[in-house]
């Protein structure tokens, strides 16, 4: 079965694990799109609200969260984050402790 770029990039989002974080560019190179992390972003906003895809484990290269903070979302995002027990260092989460190695 051959995969289109949205179903590459939500099923590279659904294997991080509980606890850890990827960035953006690192979504898209594991999906095969490199250089496409603009790409990623634009999909993952477009989920739906129902869907259980773990999107706030997705962040930005700096390690800070790419929404808004004064947006519902950013809470959303940073509660969701907290709650798998990842510490804030300010705005930023620290890639060395919490990134996703991109293994099972």
């Amino acid at each position: 079965m051959i995969l289109n770029r949205n179903q590459k990039i939500w099923l590279v989002v659904s294997k991080i694990p509980f606890g850890k974080v990827a960035t953006y560019g690192q979504i898209a190179e594991l999906a095969g799109l490199p250089r496409q992390a603009r790409a990623v972003g634009s999909i993952l906003s477009q989920l739906p609200r129902s869907s259980d895809l773990p999107w706030h484990r997705v962040i930005n290269r700096k390690g800070k969260l790419s929404i808004s903070p004064e947006s519902g979302k950013y809470m959303e995002q940073k509660a969701r984050l907290e709650q798998e027990s990842i510490i804030f260092d300010g705005d930023k989460i620290a890639l060395k402790t919490y990134q996703w190695n991109g293994e099972k």
